[in-house]
């Protein structure tokens, strides 16, 4: 395959179509390519307590919300 050649085609393409929504469905495409997943930007320790918070929740360790709260009124 031709990584030029596949994008010109795409050009081609794009400058010849006058379909609006298929033209706002290719910006979504580049637009969600382009966006940092949020995963990626926390830290290795945030990322290393949120898997041992959903390892914990998974084993049954979790307290009851309003159990909880009601220490602190």
């Amino acid at each position: 395959m031709n990584i030029q050649a596949e994008k010109l085609r795409l050009v081609k393409l794009i400058l010849e179509t006058d379909n609006p929504n298929l033209i706002e469905s290719i910006k979504r495409l580049f637009l969600k390519e382009y966006q940092q997943d949020f995963w990626e930007t926390l830290s290795q320790v945030e990322q290393d307590d949120i898997i041992e918070g959903l390892k914990e929740i998974e084993a049954g360790n979790v307290v009851d919300y309003k159990e909880f709260m009601g220490k602190f009124k």
